[in-house]
């Protein structure tokens, strides 16, 4: 037996990943343990539950894998500073602490996370290298392109090669200053949003303006060439010498300072600057797809990292782009790069076989911890939770897509959590995509978050293409792709509706399944099958006996700024303090009338300043 634990830590999103002989037995995010969002520290919590889901310790591992070379990365520090010396002193200062103490004693740091047990071979793979692997190795193909596109590794922004079985090769790669990530987070910045976690939202807010400067980019900040290889004027950003995505000059192109955040966003400028980079964003994805592809001469195209999972582009890439399939690592972020570096060794290190999964090995990334019928029963006894329980899935199924179809919300969770950002159908919260006031609802009663987000519909695979414009094949078990709603569920504009313009568009209702219907007509799609998702698939079928519609809203298990939730306790903690109807641990079900003294005023406002909701 060969065990391989990879680790990403101390930048963005620590994980932990464990390879047995190959195959993936567990991966997580620390995140979902401490409870701080994208926590970055040393992911102890991850590597204890690897550890336990394979009845291994630490001293049982034979390699140890990071996921990117702190040296490397060091050195773009170093020399990006002294380009740009002085006016990167305080950035500079602010960093110089931390990798002295941590990030070059990297050795010691991973041995004593460890414990202090483990004394054999720590291998160091490159950042691209690693996010490269994590796309190749699990997914379904023999052989197949690579491309991965993030903000920086340790210098690549953006790589490409090619996987042949047990083999991968990075061909070429594109270098700091110039990334696709930075660009996209720099936008993401001005609009309003959080760096590094607000992209999602820059992309949600784009259909509702209108791209009138796509062509004031690329004229004036980004000299894009056939290949999808570019330049940035970098007299319109910061982030080589200061603390900030944008300069001065980035605001004067545009006519408005920065959006402070958390305001209103009433003004169209935001909108259509969002809208803009969503465009150029997809046509730099698309240049490169081409040119790997004329490149490679490959059918099949393998992606990852952070840009990755800007689903609206990953749609045009397989509808437009010269690939006959797409796989995306599902945790295309940094905390994939843990599982990646562990398959790296593996395969390319250790020269083992590969025979790819004609699903694909990553177990519908349902790789974290679960919790057994008993555990549930012993954590509500102790809280003191009223609950109905169902001996078997049918009974369990039907009743739920009975409370579901009477318009409750349901927050549902069931077996292995998920890895990587999306909620999956294990730690979800549902509602009846049918219902045109659910999306409003759920947003702003329930997720605290803006009225503008979309919500992603699960549908179930055999029925995909009855509701969206996909073949009849159509898999995307990863919801990392946005396909149109078909031209008959669409509704016509009610009288009016077609003036309206910015986040009034919300207002129109655009489908028979309104909730997942965002403005342009399009849906982030998950689809759900048998072999994957299990008893979440036998809740679909049943709700669809019951009404007809093999559609649920499909929404993470968390309240904004809070990580998804990872244990019974948090979901019955977020019930509680959000205007959930119904929680659904296992075969436990609760309705929140039911409980014997709901939640207190107190207790929903300690829970929600935690996350600085209040």
């Amino acid at each position: 037996m060969t065990a391989i634990l990879g680790i990403s830590a101390y930048y963005h999103d620590s994980a932990a990943a464990l390879v047995v002989d190959g195959r993936i037995v567990a991966a997580a995010q620390e995140e979902r343990f401490t409870r701080i969002k994208h926590d970055a520290a040393f992911p102890r919590h991850a590597v204890a539950y690897c550890l336990r889901e394979a009845g291994l310790n630490a001293e049982q591992l034979d390699f140890v894998g990071f996921y990117d070379k702190p040296l490397l990365k060091f050195d773009r520090l170093l020399e990006t500073y002294l380009g740009y010396a002085p006016r990167g002193l305080r950035s500079f200062a602010a960093a110089l602490p931390v990798w002295l103490r941590q990030k070059l004693k990297l050795d010691r740091d991973l041995r004593r996370g460890l414990g202090g047990a483990f004394r054999k071979r720590l291998v160091y793979a490159e950042h691209h290298e690693s996010h490269a692997a994590s796309a190749f190795f699990p997914s379904p193909f023999a052989e197949a392109a690579v491309l991965t596109v993030d903000g920086v590794g340790e210098w690549a922004t953006a790589s490409y090669g090619v996987g042949r079985g047990n083999r991968l090769e990075i061909i070429r790669e594109l270098r700091f200053p110039h990334s696709p990530g930075l660009l996209y987070s720099a936008f993401t910045q001005y609009c309003g949003f959080k760096v590094n976690s607000g992209e999602y939202k820059l992309m949600g807010l784009a259909p509702y303006g209108e791209p009138r400067f796509v062509d004031l980019i690329l004229d004036r900040m980004i000299d894009l060439k056939d290949d999808g290889s570019f330049r940035l004027d970098l007299s319109y950003f910061q982030y080589c010498e200061g603390l900030r995505m944008i300069s001065p000059r980035f605001a004067r192109l545009f006519g408005r300072p920065p959006r402070a955040p958390e305001t209103p966003i009433v003004d169209p400028l935001y909108m259509d600057v969002a809208a803009s980079i969503q465009k150029v964003i997809e046509e730099i994805l698309l240049r490169m797809a081409r040119h790997v592809h004329r490149e490679t001469g490959m059918e099949n195209l393998c992606l990852a990292g952070g840009v990755a999972l800007n689903c609206v582009a990953n749609g045009r890439l397989l509808r437009e782009g010269p690939f006959r399939d797409l796989w995306i690592q599902p945790a295309a972020g940094d905390a994939g790069g843990a599982l990646g570096v562990a398959l790296l060794i593996w395969h390319q290190l250790l020269g083992q076989t590969r025979v790819p999964d004609p699903l694909d090995s990553q177990n519908g990334s349902l790789l974290g911890p679960a919790y057994s019928d008993a555990e549930v029963a012993s954590f509500l006894a102790q809280a003191g939770a009223v609950c109905e329980r169902f001996e078997d899935d049918a009974a369990l199924c039907e009743h739920v897509a009975g409370l579901l179809a009477d318009g409750r919300v349901v927050g549902w969770f069931q077996g292995r959590m998920e890895f990587g950002p999306r909620a999956l159908g294990s730690r979800s919260i549902l509602g009846d995509a049918r219902n045109r006031a659910m999306q409003s609802q759920m947003n702003l009663k329930i997720k605290f978050r803006e009225s503008f987000r979309p919500f992603a519909p699960s549908v179930m695979v055999e029925h995909a293409a009855d509701v969206f414009a996909v073949p009849a094949n159509y898999s995307s078990p990863y919801m990392l792709l946005v396909a149109p709603v078909r031209p008959e569920r669409r509704l016509a504009p009610d009288a009016g509706d077609e003036h309206l313009r910015g986040i009034d568009k919300l207002r129109s209702v655009r489908s028979d399944v309104p909730a997942i219907t965002h403005v342009d007509y399009s849906a982030r799609i998950q689809t759900v099958d048998a072999v994957r998702h299990g008893r979440y698939h036998r809740l679909l079928e049943a709700f669809r006996r019951r009404t007809g519609s093999p559609v649920l809203i499909n929404t993470s298990f968390n309240v904004r700024g809070e990580p998804i939730v990872g244990s019974p306790a948090d979901a019955y903690r977020c019930f509680l303090a959000t205007d959930m109807d119904v929680l659904v641990l296992e075969r436990h079900v609760l309705l929140k009338e039911s409980q014997p003294s709901g939640v207190t005023d107190s207790q929903r406002r300690l829970y929600l300043a935690e996350f600085k909701l209040d």
